[in-house]
């Protein structure tokens, strides 16, 4: 899916809609005014420039759409950039660069099966892939989704996530750190979700995003299940800084997570530490 943008100029894009999904996150729908879609693949980001304010890198959460203009990002209110995206109203004009980055190798998931591991705002990026899957839900095996948050009140796209888990064809799974009285679901970190699933290991790729912290933990899980390194696919999506690979932000050891990531097979990255 080659875009025809070029990647250094911003190109305008108009607020469509504003949904908040939780107390720091809101999901945000943008149209680009060319009316052309955004060309991108599920793992990819974008930069977006609020005017008069700066510019930032942000996972697209919607899965690609070659017959829509719109699409949409999930932001958490942490700083400069973010603030002025959440106090923008409809209507409202920023600038975006890209698609940039690799992504998550769809074609190559085609008739096989596919664990999703999501920790704390990983699920943003998670959707795209997911939603991918679901339009295409014929080409796939079988979907497990665990996800995992800190507190109940730090859940995102629950509505989404509730309709998911009463499909027959998904395994939805989710946990908190720390519950609050109102909370009945499974409690601990998202590696104690482990025991209550059942894969294929020869036949399961792994698609993981959340706090770099986590990874390493979760490869052990994968490997007690006998999935082998080279199914499992990590994005570094929090190092992106420039996209372009110019600024050094995200340079590991000669690799640039924003050129040459921010989605890897984890066997591409496995010894450099500096990674988690």
């Amino acid at each position: 899916m080659k875009s025809d943008f070029s990647p250094y100029v911003p190109r305008p894009a108009t607020l469509v809609a504003k949904n908040t999904l939780s107390e720091y996150v809101t999901l945000f729908e943008f149209a680009q005014d060319s009316g052309k879609t955004l060309a991108h693949r599920p793992g990819q980001f974008i930069q977006v420039s609020v005017y008069g304010v700066g510019e930032a890198p942000f996972s697209v959460s919607s899965p690609p759409q070659s017959d829509h203009h719109h699409f949409e990002l999930a932001v958490r209110r942490t700083g400069s950039v973010t603030n002025a995206l959440h106090n923008l109203q409809t209507g409202s004009k920023v600038g975006i660069r890209g698609p940039y980055g690799s992504y998550f190798p769809m074609q190559k998931f085609v008739g096989q099966d596919l664990l999703f591991v999501a920790g704390g705002l990983g699920y943003i990026p998670i959707r795209s892939v997911l939603y991918y899957m679901l339009r295409h839900r014929e080409e796939y095996g079988d979907i497990i989704l665990l996800v995992g948050t800190r507190h109940p009140g730090e859940r995102i796209f629950t509505d989404q996530l509730e309709e998911i888990s009463r499909r027959s064809d998904v395994h939805v799974l989710e946990t908190v750190d720390m519950p609050d009285e109102n909370w009945q679901g499974n409690v601990g970190v998202i590696t104690t979700l482990f025991p209550k699933i059942r894969i294929n290991p020869e036949n399961t790729n792994v698609a993981m995003i959340g706090p770099p912290v986590m990874y390493r933990f979760v490869i052990d899980e994968c490997a007690k299940l006998g999935i082998p390194q080279e199914r499992i696919y990590v994005s570094l999506e929090r190092r992106m800084k420039c996209g372009l690979g110019k600024c050094g932000h995200c340079q590991i050891n000669g690799i640039n997570c924003c050129t040459d990531g921010p989605v890897f097979c984890y066997t591409k990255i496995a010894n450099l530490p500096e990674a988690f």
